[in-house]
């Protein structure tokens, strides 16, 4: 067999690779790598339980959050009753108060009128007083002359029948 320059190249890399990588393991370099793995390994894993224990975390307080969310919800509902009945009933009171004011100030015009109807009637016996005691007065002018001392006799029968 004979070796040409291909086969004799192809040899001492063979033999290099030998040593190389003999060299490798006294150096102690797959141990290095294999720290190096190992290490990359820890870290990931520490990593994926720091990942689960924030995803347990994050899932808590979701669950915190819906029971606000949801006591929030009763509350906001129990408000809004709240402000419906107050405002049903803050209606229904200023509906009384309405009524109520509307009868004061009704029997208030209805006391100025029979006032007003009192006070036309007592000028209207105040006139019709001036108007007789006018009338008299002229028909007394007008039949005092003639009439008089007859008048003054029947004043007289009268008060003394009526004294008597």
């Amino acid at each position: 067999m004979e070796l040409d320059a291909t086969k004799w190249a192809s040899i001492w890399t063979l033999i290099g690779l030998i040593l190389f990588l003999a060299l490798m393991v006294y150096v102690k370099v797959p141990k290095i790598i294999a720290k190096m793995l190992d290490d990359r390994i820890n870290k990931i894993e520490g990593e994926l339980d720091e990942a689960k224990r924030l995803r347990e975390e994050a899932q808590s307080l979701l669950a915190e959050y819906e029971r606000k969310r949801k006591t929030a919800e009763g509350d906001a509902e129990e408000i809004v009753t709240a402000a419906r009945e107050e405002a049903a009933r803050l209606t229904e009171e200023a509906k009384i108060a309405l009524d109520e004011l509307i009868s004061r100030r009704t029997k208030a015009v209805e006391e100025k009128i029979s006032q007003a109807e009192a006070q036309a009637l007592i000028e209207v016996r105040a006139r019709s007083a001036d108007v007789a005691v006018e009338a008299a007065r002229q028909l007394l002018t007008d039949e005092m002359p003639t009439k008089g001392d007859a008048l003054i006799d029947k004043a007289i029968k009268d008060v003394a029948a009526k004294l008597n």
